[in-house]
């Protein structure tokens, strides 16, 4: 049946129904009077669709407004136990794995360390995010055939097919056409109507930094990584869920450094949390045998900025400053391309690298790019994921602690 315009009236339902979603899970409780002009639906279709969400258990009352001169209004709001989601982050140190409820409180989380060589070898992979669900699960106690999905985020290019579902193609771990949705939904760790939502870490990312994080209020916004790797999101107009750029492989230096994807001179060989260890090792830095990647990157900035007030280490000084240049080129690029309104810089290497390291980074950028593009951006960040704070600069030159 084919409504007004000639689309389908199943696609509209499933547009009304996700528009009034959105509008509680990012606006709170409303009543129905304040959804119309929130969503842009007429007053019958408001009324129709929160019924239905209601019946379906989706939706609750949850009280009402005062009535400033007029009648009370009744709120309704996202029912959080009525369905459970899963999240998966198949990262460069851990898969992590955590369990929500509707309304997006987490239940339940749990991490598998990726530490070894080897550890990207698709088998262990799987097996790390069928225990990490299953943990969860269990600890929580929620049912499986709750759950409304499982999103799982994944680095490398990631690709829909119509026999294999998603698959993935990741140059940097060695995964090459790897049909990761088909091989989790071989396993029968879940029930068959649980479906799998699979895409690139960096997308998924800087969506939920659109969405909950720095870039709420942004029209457009390019969402940075820094971690082992660097990679980027690029979430515009056209690309309102967000864009992955394979940003790291953009080749800074010819003939330059080997990348871990096999090319040579990649940002990634430079500016990535893994080279920036090597590259302290190779030039005198002595790091603790034995540590990962997280300890020694906190044993490169302790030489580096000593807390006992002593001489700062050059070699981890020098290669700090060297990075942070390789970094604020590959961002000035960034501005130049997309003139986006903030860029936010995440992931685990900017917490421990701090505002300090950033407003080095953002010098250099700056320095670096056309000036018009370089004074679009309303704001840099450091946007940390889950609860992580982060330091705001904007074009003046203080900075603010910045809460989410």
């Amino acid at each position: 049946m084919a409504a007004h315009g000639g689309r389908p009236v199943r696609d509209l339902r499933r547009e009304n129904r996700t528009a009034v979603l959105q509008q509680l899970y990012f606006g709170g409780p409303m009543s129905r009077f304040q959804l119309i002009p929130a969503t842009g639906l007429s007053s019958g279709t408001i009324s129709n669709v929160v019924a239905e969400l209601i019946a379906d258990g989706l939706l609750e009352d949850c009280g009402g407004t005062g009535n400033h001169g007029g009648r009370p209004r009744t709120l309704v709001r996202i029912a959080a136990g009525s369905a459970h989601m899963i999240g998966v982050d198949v990262g460069e140190t851990r898969v992590r794995v955590e369990l929500f409820d509707l309304s997006l409180a987490e239940l339940a989380r749990t991490e598998r360390p990726l530490t070894q060589p080897g550890e990207y070898d698709v088998g262990v992979v799987l097996g790390h995010i069928h225990d990490g669900v299953a943990e969860a699960l269990r600890t929580s106690g929620i049912e499986a055939d709750s759950l409304l999905g499982v999103g799982v985020g994944v680095p490398g290019i990631v690709q829909s097919t119509s026999t294999d579902g998603t698959v993935v193609h990741g140059q940097t771990i060695g995964w090459d056409a790897v049909p990761l949705e088909r091989l989790l939904r071989a396993s029968g760790h879940l029930p068959p109507g649980v479906p799998y939502f699979i895409d690139n870490g960096a997308k998924t990312v800087g969506q939920a930094e659109m969405w909950f994080g720095a870039g709420r209020g942004a029209r457009s916004a390019v969402v940075v990584l820094f971690g082992s790797g660097v990679g980027a999101c690029l979430v515009t107009d056209d690309a309102a869920h967000g864009q992955a750029v394979e940003w790291g492989h953009l080749t800074v230096r010819v003939r330059g450094r080997r990348c871990r994807c096999g090319a040579l001179g990649c940002l990634e060989a430079y500016a990535g949390a893994e080279a920036l260890v090597d590259r302290w090792r190779e030039a005198g830095g002595s790091p603790s045998p034995g540590a990962d990647q997280e300890a020694a990157l906190t044993q490169l900035l302790a030489a580096a900025h000593p807390v006992d007030g002593g001489a700062p280490d050059r070699v981890a000084t020098a290669v700090l400053a060297e990075t942070a240049a390789y970094l604020g080129a590959g961002l000035s690029d960034l501005i130049n391309l997309f003139q986006a309104e903030r860029i936010l810089v995440g992931r685990w290497a900017r917490l421990q690298l701090g505002a300090r390291f950033l407003e080095s980074v953002r010098h250099h950028a700056l320095s670096r790019a056309l000036r018009h593009p370089a004074a679009s951006p309303a704001s840099a960040s450091w946007a940390g994921s889950g609860s992580s704070g982060c330091v705001e600069t904007t074009s003046a030159p203080s900075a603010r602690p910045c809460r989410r």
